[in-house]
C-alpha cells in the first residue's frame, strides 16, 4: 500500500517542498530514465558475449530500482508521491509503478537467463526491447510531472515571499513613521532628547537597510 496523498499539489501539508528536493526528484527520475536505456543496451551486448556487459547491465538495473523506490517512498528527505498527478500516474490510469516494476523484474528474469544461457534468454530479451519504447515514454511522462511540480512549487514560494515581503514594508512603514515623529519630538525637547534622537536615527537607519533587503528579495523573486 502507498501512503495517503496530502492534499496540497506540489506540497506537502499545504507547504511548498525545498527546490533541492526537486532537483532530486528530477535527477532520480531522470536517472530512472536513463538507467532503463542502458539497461536494455548492455543486456543485448551481454546476449552477444562482450566483456564486462552483464555486469554494466546488472549495476544499471540495480540504480534503476533504487530510483523507482527512492521515487515512491516518503523518507530520506524525499516525499514520495506527494500529489494527485504523480498518484495517478503512478496508481492510476497510466499504472507507472506496474509497469516499471514489471520492466524491471522482467530484465532480471532475461540477464539470469542470458547468464545461464538458457533456452529462453532469446525470447525474453526480444520481450525486454518490445517493452523498452512504451516504459521510456512512461517514464518520460513522469518526468515532466516532477518538472511540472517543481514550477508549480517556484510559482507557489514567490507568491508566499511576496506575501511575506508585503508584510515587512508594511511594518517598515510604520517604522519610518515612528523614527520620524521621534525625531521631532527629539527636536523640540533639545538637550533632554539628544539620546532619543540618537535611537530615532537608528531606526531610521535600520529602515532603510530592510528597504534594500526588500527590494532585493523582490528581485530575486522574479
Amino acid at each position: 500500500m502507498h501512503a495517503p496523498i496530502p492534499p496540497a499539489s506540489g506540497s506537502r501539508g499545504g507547504k511548498p517542498l525545498p527546490g533541492e528536493v526537486f532537483g532530486a526528484l528530477i535527477n532520480l527520475s531522470g536517472r530512472r530514465r536513463f538507467t532503463s536505456q542502458r539497461l536494455v543496451l548492455y543486456a543485448v551486448l551481454a546476449s552477444q558475449q562482450q566483456d564486462g556487459a552483464a555486469t554494466i547491465a546488472a549495476e544499471a538495473l540495480a540504480l534503476f530500482r533504487s530510483a523507482h523506490k527512492s521515487l515512491l517512498t516518503d523518507g530520506d528527505g524525499l516525499p514520495g508521491v506527494f500529489c494527485p498527478e504523480l498518484e495517478q500516474a503512478y496508481f492510476g490510469k497510466l499504472q507507472g509503478d506496474r509497469e516499471i516494476t514489471a520492466f524491471g523484474d522482467l530484465a532480471e528474469r532475461t540477464l539470469k537467463a542470458i547468464a545461464h544461457n538458457a533456452s529462453d534468454s532469446a525470447e525474453l530479451l526480444a520481450e525486454l526491447v518490445r517493452i523498452t519504447t512504451p516504459t521510456l515514454a512512461i517514464l518520460n511522462q513522469i518526468t515532466t510531472i516532477y518538472e511540472e511540480q517543481a514550477k508549480s512549487n517556484a510559482r507557489l514560494v514567490k507568491k508566499q515571499l511576496r506575501g511575506v515581503i508585503t508584510d515587512i514594508e508594511t511594518i517598515n512603514r510604520q517604522a519610518r513613521m515612528v523614527a520620524f515623529n521621534a525625531r521631532i519630538v527629539a527636536a523640540r525637547a533639545g538637550q533632554a532628547g539628544k539620546e532619543f534622537s540618537v535611537v530615532a536615527g537608528v531606526l531610521s537607519n535600520i529602515s532603510g537597510e530592510i528597504d534594500e533587503m526588500v527590494a532585493a528579495a523582490l528581485a530575486a523573486a522574479g
